[in-house]
């Protein structure tokens, strides 16, 4: 009972964020149309701006999990340059969990319904 239950409360809430997000959308659409209709174009290149270095921010100071550390990918570029110089074949690294020198998770099992 409370699986079914948590699982339409999920949707419940992803159907919520949806609709937000294209109300968020349409609404930042109208606001073009109306600058670009009253010809405030100086007002229209201020807000692109401002936008754009916010998303810069955002971006800069997102946590980007799972990557490897600065040490890490230095010892591998070494790993992988020497490895080249010999012609030694050695099989690329395929997953972030490979490059960071962490075991692969197995992938989650099915649940039955």
């Amino acid at each position: 009972m409370s699986r079914n239950y948590s699982r339409a409360a999920a949707e419940g809430v992803r159907k919520r964020r949806r609709r937000n997000s294209i109300l968020i959308s349409a609404a930042a659409v109208a606001v073009i149309v109306v600058l670009l209709a009253t010809e405030q174009v100086a007002l229209l290149y201020l807000i692109a701006t401002v936008g754009v270095a916010v998303l810069l921010i955002i971006v800069a100071l997102s946590d980007l999990h799972g990557t490897p550390t600065a040490a890490v990918a230095a010892a591998n570029v070494g790993e992988d340059s020497a490895a080249i110089a010999d012609r030694v074949a050695r099989p690329a690294a395929t997953t972030a969990a490979a490059v960071a020198g962490t075991p692969a998770r197995r992938p989650k099992r099915r649940t039955r319904r």
